[in-house]
């Protein structure tokens, strides 16, 4: 009985918590989805302002559009900037060894990547792969993606285009 009590403990002591997606996420995910309705539905008022109405409602229409749009992108800037950082830091945090850089290095240069740049393949090797974004914390990479180490850093790589979607500088200590 000892025995299976020890190996439970220890198991969940080696195995880390699993992130658990949050309210504020699903939250933004309403609001995103909110938002794009109504883009679509300016969208609409607009092309009939256009077909049926005076230069003065094709305006106001157009100026309604970018509104919305401009909602939507500070939507999206707001999502992507509380995304996850409480979680992974805290976790670093409190596991310092476990984000310890160690002695990693890589046969190319450092470079500072920001979001939407193009990398090479040889930058997104499998080398070079987080094959267990979920100790870090780090939330789950959506198809044809893959979270990469670059020195400190850690990249979201989208691997058909090698465009970075998303760049965590000193990730890594």
């Amino acid at each position: 009985m000892k025995k299976i009590i020890t190996a439970a403990l220890f198991a969940a002591v080696a195995l880390p918590a699993v992130a658990i997606p949050t309210v504020a996420s699903a939250q933004s995910q309403r609001e995103l989805r909110r938002d794009r309705q109504d883009i679509r539905e300016e969208q609409r008022e607009l092309r009939q302002a256009q077909r049926h109405g005076s230069p003065r409602d094709v305006r106001e229409q157009r100026r309604d559009v970018r509104e919305a749009h401009q909602e939507y992108r500070e939507d999206l800037r707001d999502r992507d900037r509380n995304w996850g950082n409480d979680d992974w830091r805290a976790h670093r945090n409190g596991n310092r060894g476990l984000y310890a850089r160690g002695n990693w290095r890589a046969p190319f240069a450092y470079n500072r990547f920001r979001p939407g740049g193009r990398i090479g393949a040889p930058y997104y090797g499998s080398r070079f792969v987080v094959a267990d974004p979920w100790r870090y914390h780090l939330p789950r990479a959506g198809r044809f993606q893959t979270w990469v180490r670059h020195y400190n850093d850690v990249l979201l790589v989208d691997t058909r285009r090698g465009v970075v979607l998303r760049v965590i500088p000193s990730f890594y200590w």
